[in-house]
């Protein structure tokens, strides 16, 4: 229920789309490219019949025949963009095999050397990122139509049938939802620069809507996405070897580095939505603990260099939460508390989804009661290579301890 009254919000729209921000998605791409130019055929034959390649034991004999293909002619970010998500899935594949411990230390030259080329060029780590399989790895089934689950897939599979679909699609949609919130931004800062309280305490209720409705939209997750194909297929091929007790030296880029690199896997700490509302309510995270904040400001050089522009520059803007504590208006406050009630509202749900998905199925494989004292490095692990339960706790403490008014 956004408000019509501002008008600076149109030039601020220039503002956005200088960070890579799209009016209607958000931090999504807007409408990803599904075809790359037909020299890299190969890699979209691999990355579009990943699962069945696998299963037959093909995968990576496949990868370790690919010609050497130069990145230069890939033009372009969207092209780009698709080139590192079909590169990543293949990467992800190639180290992890069929997920049965079979694990590949070193990524042959003939992929490592152009996916750390293109990397570089945008920005990215050569591993499969958020900003990949979320952010750019969609379609619409029927162009004309909404962006809703029935009418929405994914561009690559991993094995696990639908379940990756499920899981991609519906953190797609919560990013959409919350996205809505993110035109309100220009709407906020403009109002703290013009001392429009009316218009701030609105602006501020309209974030707080939009996040509740991110945190509806993210029920979907029990319909599309069961428990023991994400834990025990699809988490595999999105884990990452920083942390990980499977590849403690981190994977060897053969022809790139002479020495293994260690980096996470994908996390919904790399999403800019994540922590662009920290940001912009002045929530510290490291009042939970230095280690929460520190894996946060780690997760920043994940995303997409824009996004990162952004996170500083709403960090460098006027403090939102300075400017409600200098005032005695007692509605500013409620509405400043309300969006913080909507952040822990969606903190408390993430937490109560790794327990069903992680947690407990984890539990269960290794045979433990669910009421078990020490949890195991599987329990523990996210896949971006946390401690993800206390990571996740400690965020919510510090959002929590950022309301104004206890109760």
């Amino acid at each position: 229920m956004a408000h019509e009254q501002v008008s600076p919000m149109e030039s601020s729209w220039e503002i956005l789309e200088e960070y890579h921000i799209d009016k209607d998605v958000g931090f999504a791409l807007p409408n990803p490219l599904e075809e790359l130019p037909h020299d890299y055929d190969a890699w979209i034959f691999i990355a579009k019949n990943l699962p069945e390649l696998i299963e037959i034991g093909q995968l990576r004999a496949e990868v370790e025949k690919l010609p050497m293909l130069s990145v230069d002619d890939l033009q372009g970010h969207k092209v780009q963009r698709l080139a590192h998500l079909v590169l990543g899935y293949i990467t992800m594949a190639y180290v992890w095999g069929r997920g049965d411990g079979d694990v590949r230390k070193v990524l042959p030259s003939n992929i490592a050397v152009p996916y750390c080329k293109l990397s570089e060029k945008l920005g990215l780590p050569p591993i499969l990122v958020y900003a990949d399989c979320v952010l750019a790895n969609w379609k619409k089934k029927d162009p004309r139509g909404s962006m809703t689950y029935e009418n929405m897939d994914i561009l690559f599979y991993f094995p696990g049938g639908d379940c990756g679909k499920g899981f991609f699609l519906v953190s797609l949609l919560v990013e959409l939802a919350a996205a809505s919130a993110i035109k309100v931004i220009p709407i906020i800062l403009s109002a703290i620069q013009h001392q429009d309280l009316d218009t701030l305490r609105k602006a501020l209720l309209d974030i707080a809507s939009c996040l509740y409705k991110a945190r509806e939209v993210f029920y979907q997750i029990h319909e599309h996405v069961d428990p023991k194909l994400f834990f025990g297929v699809l988490r595999i091929y999105l884990s990452g070897w920083k942390g990980n007790s499977q590849l403690p030296e981190g994977l060897l880029y053969e022809g790139v580095w002479d020495t293994p690199k260690k980096f996470a896997g994908g996390s919904a700490a790399q999403s800019s939505i994540f922590q662009c509302f920290d940001v912009l309510l002045g929530i510290q995270q490291s009042a939970g603990g230095e280690s929460a904040a520190k894996f946060l400001q780690e997760m920043r050089t994940y995303m997409p260099p824009a996004h990162q522009d952004f996170l500083h520059s709403l960090e460098a803007g006027p403090s939102v939460r300075e400017f409600v504590l200098s005032n005695s208006d007692a509605s500013l406050k409620e509405a400043y508390d309300e969006c913080v009630r909507a952040l822990v509202s969606l903190r408390n749900y993430h937490l109560q989804i790794v327990a069903k998905y992680i947690v407990i199925p984890a539990r269960q494989q290794s045979g433990k009661n669910e009421a078990s004292e020490e949890p195991s490095e599987l329990e523990n692990k996210g896949t971006g290579g946390t401690d993800i339960m206390n990571f996740l706790k400690s965020v919510r403490s510090a959002t929590e301890k950022s309301l104004l008014k206890e109760g």
